[in-house]
């Protein structure tokens, strides 16, 4: 199964940002009370630090009447969050920052009752590529080397990720498949513990989305070897995708807002231009490109449809994976 980025962005290409109002609060319904802003990971991983990036832009802007408060839940793969807004009591106050875990979690774990089709499409934020990293101590310098030093090691190759069966997971399976490596996975709650666990060598390689790696690679601590893109990112010219390598795959994880199930139309409406003008804010459009994300926006409907998509995408991408 080939996710690639074109996968994404064509299902958005007719999508197109409509003109805004002046606040989110003309929209004639305001929320109450604080906003919880559920977060399908754990502290300081990507979904950790678009919600809190966000979070500071509507602050800032004085977008919302009231505060949007960051709200980790990792657990059990993103379960834990996904429960969250399910059982929400209060359907109006209750969103979620999510990451592909939207999808396999419900798809692993069917006995969440989890059905996403229910819940209630907010904002696509935009696309997060991959990107395999090692150590800078471990004198790997090149993809080439890591899949040799990776055989070596027979099975003793160590690489951490975030989550079982989710994004990680997903495409540390695909490149040992492909290159017929035997690897030791840990899974944790979030990508910043992934990140930090690769800073102290307690792992040896990692495939961190960019933000959650980019203070440990300027610092001169990790060392970028592929990207699952499909073109070379222009914050890593040197670096060379998997498709150069022969490989025709590439996986981005979503960076997306959602309400919960039975989000009253007024609420959703209120939130779908809160985070339109958050998207359209000079400090969003900023945060893509030096986080090396993708834009991709979709109006509900093509949101629901793009689900759809990728549901049937990360089941076939599953079924290799437990192949």
């Amino acid at each position: 199964m080939i996710i690639t980025k074109r996968t994404f962005i064509g299902a958005a290409a007719a999508a197109m940002l409509a003109a805004l109002p002046i606040s989110a609060s003309a929209q004639g319904w305001e929320p109450r009370r604080p906003i919880d802003f559920v977060i399908m990971a754990g502290p300081g991983g990507g979904a950790d630090q678009i919600a809190r990036f966000i979070q500071s832009v509507a602050e800032k802007n004085d977008m919302t009447s009231r505060p949007l408060v960051p709200n980790n839940k990792g657990g059990g793969s993103g379960a834990e969050a996904l429960l969250a807004l399910k059982d929400a009591r209060d359907k109006d106050h209750t969103l979620l920052v999510t990451l592909n875990s939207f999808f396999t979690t419900p798809l692993r774990q069917e006995g969440l009752g989890v059905d996403v089709q229910e819940f209630t499409p907010i904002a696509m934020m935009g696309v997060d590529p991959f990107v395999l990293w090692v150590h800078a101590d471990s004198g790997i310098t090149t993809f080439e080397q890591f899949v040799e030093e990776a055989k070596a090691m027979d099975g003793e190759f160590v690489m951490g990720g975030t989550g079982k069966g989710q994004e990680d997971s997903i495409v540390i399976a695909y490149l040992a498949g492909a290159y017929g490596l035997t690897l030791k996975y840990i899974p944790y709650d979030g990508g910043g513990a992934v990140a930090k666990d690769l800073a102290g060598k307690q792992i040896m390689a990692t495939v961190n989305n960019p933000a959650e790696a980019k203070g440990f690679y300027e610092s001169g601590d990790f060392v970028p070897l592929l990207a699952f893109s499909d073109e070379r990112m222009e914050s890593f010219p040197d670096v060379p995708t998997l498709k150069e390598k022969g490989h025709d795959f590439s996986y981005y994880n979503q960076r997306a807002i959602v309400g919960a199930p039975g989000m009253s139309e007024e609420a959703a409406e209120y939130y779908r231009t809160l985070f339109a003008q958050v998207y359209d804010s000079p400090e969003w459009q900023g945060y893509l490109e030096s986080e090396s994300l993708s834009p991709m926006p979709m109006n509900a409907e093509e949101t629901r449809a793009y689900w759809d998509t990728q549901l049937q995408n990360h089941r076939d991408l599953l079924q290799q994976v437990d192949g």
